[in-house]
């Protein structure tokens, strides 16, 4: 999802097609674009392969994807932004 639109930003940016991408990460276009689309997740080592590609800093690209998979899993609970913050200071602490 956060990732997806970001992805499709930089390729229209680079002028880039979904295909030269999807051969760069050795899958088939539609598999990329539902990725791009939101509708499939990416693999860790294809965000840094994107970023690579890109030529972005991968955490950003690594961050927006931490966060949709985080984002699927808490944004049906009721105590979602509870349990962030208290995820969000033990990070904190340990930096």
């Amino acid at each position: 999802m956060f990732l997806g639109i970001r992805i499709k930003e930089l390729r229209e940016e680079k002028e880039l097609l979904q295909r030269q991408l999807a051969a760069s990460l050795e899958i088939d276009t539609p598999m990329y674009s539902k990725i791009e689309r939101g509708e499939r997740k990416a693999k860790r080592e294809q965000v840094i392969k994107l970023a690579e590609l890109f030529e972005v800093n991968s955490e950003e690209l690594l961050a927006l994807w931490l966060a949709g998979q985080v984002f699927e899993l808490v944004k049906e609970e009721e105590t979602a932004t509870k349990a962030l913050k208290i995820i969000e200071q033990i990070l904190t602490a340990k930096q």
